[in-house]
């Protein structure tokens, strides 16, 4: 993070030619910014949560706006490199100038607030996807409706507003089953009382399951879990219900693991005793498929990668969860990865909208 720092100072000295008075100004800024996102959890966590909200705002827009800007000057010093290698291998002049430093970086600023403005108005919209699966196993209990919600990381900066309208989604497509599948929560856990009332609120017929993503163990797994079943949540750790003739198996993210405070359990052990006429949901935060569950599940249900939640980052994501957003099938199975319905950090998102899910599971023979 302190790199990109200066990289973008580099860009923006070279560009404007900074005083001596507006470096130490600007170093100054930089150096409070790197260390915001470490002091809005020191204060978040000593109760000081106006103060530590103001700075969260401050520091993950500062920190979205900034790295929009490395984005695009990125872009832009990879285009001007492949332009002067075209020029060295032909040997001769381009004959083009191009633009000043000053009006690049100028168009690139602008471009920044462009794209930062858009990418509040995606944050704030949220859609809803729509995702049928077609199973005999389905035959006998009629087709269920599962809404899915992923990494809202309620906290600091996801507040009321947006879990309202998440909710609104849910309400208006009528579930009968409510899942969250991970980072329900952001970071330390304080005065969320009025978002669990909200959530807790909506009762859909066949219940409310939830399972940890890796921040219910950056916030603190018990106060995590605790929010969580006030909010109405029956928590599955290495755990499995049936509800109809669904098996439900939820897994806990592989950040309990270095908690201390992982289960026993396997996930190929949980699946493997799922009666076999059931249609099996694997819960799994992370778009991860393990090879000796192959075949013991008929859907898994992730999030984790926000689809890189800012474009390109969705590049960076995929490195390390090859698994694309949206639906996958794999052989008899189906892995369906949820961009996820909040944001983490900058609070926006760009190219990678916001999303509550909808899977409909009917029978072979119905027609939807």
């Amino acid at each position: 993070y302190s790199l990109v720092h200066y990289y973008a100072y580099r860009k923006l000295q070279a560009a404007f030619s900074f005083s001596n008075k507006m470096k130490y100004g600007f170093w100054s800024f930089m150096a409070l910014m790197i260390l915001a996102p470490i002091v809005v959890r020191v204060t978040e966590r000593a109760g000081i949560e106006i103060g530590a909200r103001f700075l969260a705002y401050v520091c993950f827009t500062w920190m979205g706006l900034l790295f929009l800007f490395i984005t695009l000057s990125a872009a832009v010093d990879l285009a001007s490199f492949c332009a002067f290698l075209a020029v060295k291998i032909r040997k001769k002049s381009s004959g083009q100038a191009g633009f000043p430093k000053r009006t690049m970086v100028r168009i690139n600023m602008a471009m920044v607030f462009l794209v930062y403005g858009y990418g509040l108005f995606e944050a704030n919209h949220i859609r809803r996807e729509h995702l049928v699966v077609t199973s005999p196993k389905i035959e006998q209990q009629g087709k269920v409706r599962i809404a899915q919600i992923s990494d809202v990381h309620l906290g600091l900066l996801v507040r009321e507003a947006r879990l309202q309208k998440i909710l609104d989604v849910i309400r208006k497509a009528d579930p009968d089953i409510l899942v969250s599948t991970g980072d329900l929560v952001d970071g330390q856990l304080n005065d969320l009382t009025e978002l669990s009332r909200m959530l807790a609120s909506y009762k859909p017929p066949l219940g409310k399951l939830a399972i940890t993503g890796n921040h219910e163990f950056y916030a603190g797994l018990d106060d995590a879990l605790t929010f969580t079943a006030k909010s109405g949540f029956t928590v599955l750790r290495q755990h499995a219900v049936q509800l109809r003739n669904i098996s439900f198996v939820g897994v806990d993210d592989r950040a309990a693991a270095g908690t201390g405070k992982s289960l026993a359990k396997l996930e190929s052990e949980l699946l493997a005793v799922q009666p076999g006429q059931n249609f099996t949901i694997l819960l799994k935060h992370r778009p991860e498929v393990q090879s000796h569950s192959a075949g013991l599940y008929d859907l898994q249900l992730s999030g984790h990668t926000h689809k890189g939640q800012i474009f390109p980052f969705n590049l960076v994501t995929w490195l390390f969860y090859p698994y694309r957003n949206g639906k996958t099938v794999m052989g008899d199975s189906i892995l369906y990865v949820s961009r996820g319905s909040g944001t983490w950090g900058p609070p926006i998102r760009f190219l990678a909208p916001p999303e509550v899910t909808i899977i409909d599971l009917v029978p072979d023979t119905e027609i939807n």
